[in-house]
């Protein structure tokens, strides 16, 4: 499942891989990403926004999950 999002939204991202677990998605301006056991996987080409954007994403999962507990 292929999921598009036009804006960058952190949060918006997170809840997606995390409900999700595994699948792609792409966000405009930045690329391609891919996840699995609900964490974003680091993309192919790896440059500094995508990196940015992964920590930052993965940094709200752990956040979701920690306030789900």
């Amino acid at each position: 499942m292929l999921r598009i999002f036009k804006q960058y939204r952190p949060n918006q991202v997170a809840r997606y891989v995390k409900s999700y677990f595994r699948g792609r998605l792409f966000i405009t301006g930045v690329g391609a990403f891919e996840f699995d056991c609900g964490r974003l996987l680091p993309p192919k080409k790896q440059d500094t926004k995508a990196l940015n954007v992964l920590s930052e994403v993965n940094r709200e999962i752990q956040l979701l999950s920690a306030k789900a507990v």
